[in-house]
C-alpha cells in the first residue's frame, strides 16, 4: 500500500476527471476557484502521494493554479476566498431578472410552446394595470444595480399598452433609483407597427425572437394559421434592424427532432440573416410541451450528437472568416475560462431561480423561473411564491425557496459534490423536478447532467487539443470578437 510521504508541500482540495484513456494528459484536475490542469496518470498518482519534483516546471503550475501549497512561505486562502468570491457574487445582488408576462394570447400554434395559449380575442388572459405597478415595486425593492425587464407571454406586443405602462412605471420610479435597466420583448415580431418601433427607439428596447432555421423548418416547427410564420418573422427582423440597429434583435432556435435533420441548413439560415450567433436549445421537459413529447422528441443522446456536428460546423465557418458563435458554448467557456459566473440562471449555484429571476404572471402570481411558472400546464403550481401583492422579502422567505435552496447547491449535492466539473456547471432543480419529481434527481438519470457532462468535456478536450485556429475561435466566442479583431499575440514595436 503506497503511503503519502512528508513533503514540503500540502494539497489543497481538487477534483479530477479521466476524459480519455490513451492521451498523454488524459486527467482533468480542477479546483473550486474554477482553476484547472491537464496531468498524466502517473502526475495524478504523484499529486496524491505527495511525490511532485518540486524543481520542475508542472510542481510551478500546481503552486499557481491552487492544487498545492507550501506552509509557511505563502498563504493562499486570502487569493483562494477572492476567486470563489467572484464567481459566486451573484448570490448577494438579489433578482435581476425580472420576467412580467403581460398576455397568454398568441396567433402561433408551436406544439413545442411551453405554455398553454389563448386566443388573440380571448379574455382574462392580460395583466391588469394594477398587478403591473406592483410588479415594478417588487423589482424595485432586489438590490441590484442592474435589473433587466423582460417582456414575455403569449405574444406580448399584443398587449402593447401594458408595456407601455410598464416601462412609464420604470422610467419614473429610475429618476430616483438610479440602477441600470435593460427592456427586452420577447416576441415572433409579427405585430410590430410603427409605434411599437418608435417607443423602443425612445427607450432602448431589445428584441429577442425565434428563428428555427430555414423557412421549411421554421414553419413546420412554429405554423401559424396564414402559414407564412418565416416570412413574417424575416420582415420583423429586417424592420428592427432598420428602426434601431443591427444588433437590436437577437434569435433563438428550439431543436425539434426534425432539427436534428439539418445542424449545417440551420446555421446557414443565421448566417444568411446576419447573425453572429445562434444557440441550440434542446425541448423543454415543461408545460405544454410536455404535451407533445412523442412527436417531437428525442435522446439527449442524439442532442448532444446533433450539436457537436453543429459546433464543428461552426469552428470551420469561423476558420474560413464568418464569425458565428454558439450561445451555449459562450456560457460554458466563461465558466471555464474567466474568474466570473456566466450570468446564467440555469449555470449557478446556487440556483438562480428565484434568487436570480422573478415572474411576475399575467394573474397576478410571482414565479421563481420562467420554467417553475410553465409547470402550471402540468397540473403543478407547488413552486409559486406568492402573490405580486406581497413585499420582495416576504416572497423570498416562501417555504418554495427554502426547498429549491436545499436542492440548488451543486456543490453540496449526490453526484455532483465530486464531480471535477462542478465548478462550471449548475444545479436546476426545476429541470430535475419536471422530469423526475424530485428537485434533487438521481444525476445518472439527468439529461441535465449529461448535456452539461458531454459539452464540458468536449471543450475541455478543445482546449486541450486544438490547433492555434481552434483556441482563437473559442477565446473569439468568449470575447464576442470576430478572429480578425483578436489582437496577435507577442510584442509589437
Amino acid at each position: 500500500m503506497l503511503i503519502a510521504k512528508e513533503a514540503s508541500y500540502r494539497l489543497l482540495p481538487f477534483r479530477f476527471l479521466r476524459i480519455d484513456e490513451h492521451h498523454s494528459e488524459s486527467i482533468l484536475l480542477t479546483a473550486d476557484t474554477g482553476e484547472y490542469l491537464f496531468v498524466s496518470e502517473k502526475q495524478l498518482k504523484d499529486l496524491a502521494y505527495k511525490a511532485v519534483d518540486t524543481s520542475s516546471a508542472h510542481y510551478k503550475d500546481l503552486l499557481a493554479r491552487h492544487f498545492v501549497f507550501e506552509p509557511n512561505v505563502h498563504d493562499p486562502f486570502p487569493e483562494m476566498a477572492a476567486q470563489f468570491s467572484s464567481r459566486k457574487s451573484f448570490v448577494l445582488k438579489g433578482p435581476a431578472l425580472h420576467i412580467f408576462v403581460v398576455t397568454l394570447r398568441c396567433n402561433h400554434t408551436c406544439a413545442y410552446c411551453q405554455v398553454s395559449r389563448a386566443p388573440l380575442s380571448g379574455s382574462g388572459h392580460d395583466m391588469s394595470a394594477e398587478h403591473a405597478e406592483l410588479a415594478v415595486d417588487r423589482m424595485f425593492e432586489a438590490p441590484s444595480p442592474v435589473l433587466t425587464v423582460e417582456f414575455q407571454g403569449g405574444e406580448p406586443l399584443l398587449a402593447f399598452d401594458r408595456i407601455r405602462q410598464i416601462v412609464g412605471l420604470v422610467e419614473a420610479r429610475n429618476a430616483v433609483e438610479q440602477r441600470s435597466i435593460q427592456y427586452v420583448i420577447t416576441t415572433t415580431l409579427h405585430h410590430l407597427n410603427v409605434e411599437i418601433l418608435d417607443f423602443a427607439k425612445q427607450h432602448n428596447i431589445q428584441f429577442s425572437t425565434s428563428l428555427d432555421g430555414p423557412e421549411f423548418l421554421h414553419n413546420a416547427n412554429r405554423p401559424t394559421p396564414t402559414r407564412d410564420a418565416y416570412k413574417r418573422t424575416i420582415e420583423g427582423i429586417e424592420q428592427v434592424r432598420a428602426w434601431l440597429g443591427h444588433d437590436a434583435v437577437s434569435a433563438l432556435t428550439t431543436i425539434t427532432s426534425k432539427s436534428l435533420e439539418h445542424p449545417h441548413a440551420i446555421i446557414d439560415e443565421y448566417v444568411a440573416q446576419g447573425f453572429t450567433n445562434i444557440s441550440l436549445r434542446p425541448l423543454s421537459p415543461y408545460g405544454f410541451a410536455k404535451k407533445s413529447a412523442k412527436r417531437l422528441d428525442y435522446s439527449m443522446d442524439e442532442f448532444i450528437g446533433f450539436y457537436l456536428e453543429a459546433l464543428s460546423y461552426l469552428m470551420n465557418l469561423n476558420a474560413q472568416g464568418t464569425f458565428i458563435s454558439e450561445g451555449y458554448a459562450s456560457l460554458l467557456l466563461t465558466n471555464i475560462l474567466t474568474p466570473f459566473a456566466s450570468g446564467y440562471v440555469d449555470l449557478r449555484s446556487p440556483l438562480g431561480a428565484g434568487l436570480g429571476t422573478l415572474v411576475y404572471n399575467y394573474d397576478g402570481d410571482v414565479y421563481p423561473s420562467d420554467e417553475s411558472r410553465m409547470l402550471l400546464e402540468m397540473g403543478e403550481d407547488g413552486l409559486k411564491l406568492g402573490r405580486v401583492h406581497q413585499p420582495l422579502k416576504e416572497l423570498l422567505q416562501s417555504p418554495v425557496i427554502d426547498m429549491l435552496l436545499s436542492a440548488g447547491v451543486a456543490e453540496a449535492l449526490p453526484g455532483c459534490s465530486d464531480c471535477a466539473l462542478v465548478p462550471y456547471c449548475g444545479a436546476d432543480p426545476i429541470e430535475h423536478f419536471a422530469r423526475q419529481a424530485d428537485p434533487i434527481g438521481h444525476r445518472a438519470f439527468s439529461s441535465f447532467c449529461q448535456k452539461n457532462t458531454a459539452l464540458l468535456t468536449h471543450l475541455f478536450r478543445l482546449l486541450r487539443d486544438g490547433d492555434s485556429e481552434t483556441q482563437k475561435t473559442l477565446l473569439s466566442w468568449l470575447t464576442r470578437r470576430s478572429l480578425s479583431a483578436l489582437p496577435s499575440p507577442g510584442y509589437r514595436g
